[in-house]
């Protein structure tokens, strides 16, 4: 098992990645901004879903196809480099205003923020190279199962990463209400949401190239 000293560095760096703005951070405010707090925190558990989906690809040894076939990771960068174009594409195409939801259709909207947030996250594979880059510095065979100490590893992450975003979605959630107040302002959310899409798909392919 995983000693408390390795578990304390590792919470250490961390923190120190997860109070660092990142893609993940910028969608979750954008969101947060955008429809309000509740919209960010589902985000949130979307882009924490993705996560955990690459800590479990990495204890399968998965993420190491990345770094055995390049093209594999040229592959996925432009799929979430499209799929965040098309997301930009919906928020400056919708129209605005609100219509009153039934709560059927008011799950269903959260259950699209959610998949949002997972594929984001899921199809950036700079997210699986930082897992591959991270974890292996505080992994060591003779503590017993490598897949274990990840997916441990992982939910120490998840729930620095979770607390951390948590402030950013109650002060960014903040934004929603004072845009709410005047009907002059009310679209902005919406085009900033999707100008953030644009920015991280831009980030995305561009990052790549270098």
């Amino acid at each position: 098992m995983i000693d408390f000293q390795t578990l304390l560095l590792f919470s250490a760096a961390s923190l120190a990645l997860a109070v660092t703005p990142g893609p993940d951070m910028i969608l979750v405010a954008a969101r947060s901004a955008a429809q309000g707090r509740t919209a960010g925190l589902v985000t949130q558990f979307g882009v924490s879903a993705g996560s955990a989906f690459h800590a479990i690809i990495l204890a399968l040894g998965l993420s190491k196809l990345f770094l055995a076939i390049p093209y594999a990771y040229d592959l996925v960068r432009y799929l979430g480099a499209a799929y965040l174009i098309f997301l930009a594409w919906q928020a400056f195409a919708a129209r605005g205003g609100s219509a009153p939801q039934s709560p059927s259709n008011h799950r269903m909207s959260l259950l699209v923020i959610f998949r949002q947030g997972f594929l984001s996250n899921v199809l950036n594979p700079k997210v699986a190279l930082f897992y591959l880059a991270l974890f292996p510095q505080f992994l060591a065979p003779e503590r017993g199962a490598i897949a274990v100490q990840i997916l441990v590893l992982a939910c120490v992450f998840l729930i620095i990463d979770f607390a951390v975003h948590g402030v950013v979605i109650w002060l960014a959630g903040g934004m929603k209400s004072l845009a709410a107040r005047g009907r002059r302002y009310s679209n902005w959310p919406r085009y900033f949401l999707g100008m953030v899409f644009g920015g991280l798909a831009a980030r995305l392919i561009f990052d790549g190239q270098r």
